[in-house]
């Protein structure tokens, strides 16, 4: 077993600090010590997706991630990475493409896909579908999901994704 002792680090920009186990999952801290409830329990094995959040801007799963790993470095959950008030790019083309069925996956989806985007802004959908590839949906609503990332890379100068917003074959 790991030695417990404060392990400090940064979550949606505040600094928190845990007496807790070294080993600890990120994702019981994040939930139940934090509140923070965009991150979500799925399999705990690093493999749906769910619990998704970016630590220093690349997409982890907190299921997996101990707060050794984190220690020193910036988390951010699905509720640090825009705000009600200006929603992130990313948050705001899922709501417009309605790119929800029950939820659960959301998380992991919009967290992958905002760390997707800001190393490439104008993907093509084969590379959107491959950077998703590995965030499970149970639902359904993948053609939706990816007109919304889609639609999140419409910056200027990228036709491919306005185009496939608009209808294009997934």
């Amino acid at each position: 077993m790991t030695a417990a002792g404060p392990v400090a680090f940064t979550v949606n920009g505040a600094v928190h600090s845990f007496d807790l186990p070294r080993d600890t999952r990120l994702i019981y801290v994040l939930r139940n010590d934090l509140g923070l409830n965009g991150p979500k329990f799925g399999c705990g094995l690093g493999e749906c997706g769910a619990c998704t959040v970016l630590i220093d801007g690349v997409a982890a799963r907190s299921c997996v991630v101990t707060l050794k790993t984190v220690e020193g470095r910036s988390v951010t959950t699905l509720e640090g990475l825009g705000s009600l008030a200006a929603l992130h790019p990313v948050q705001q083309a899922f709501i417009d493409a309605q790119a929800a069925q029950c939820g659960y996956c959301l998380n992991g989806m919009i967290m992958t896909a905002a760390a997707f985007l800001s190393r490439n802004q104008c993907p093509t959908e084969d590379q959107v579908r491959q950077a998703l590839r590995y965030n499970l949906c149970r639902c359904g609503t993948h053609v939706e999901i990816l007109r919304a990332v889609m639609a999140a890379a419409g910056a200027p100068g990228c036709d491919h994704a306005a185009d496939s917003a608009q209808g294009g074959t997934p």
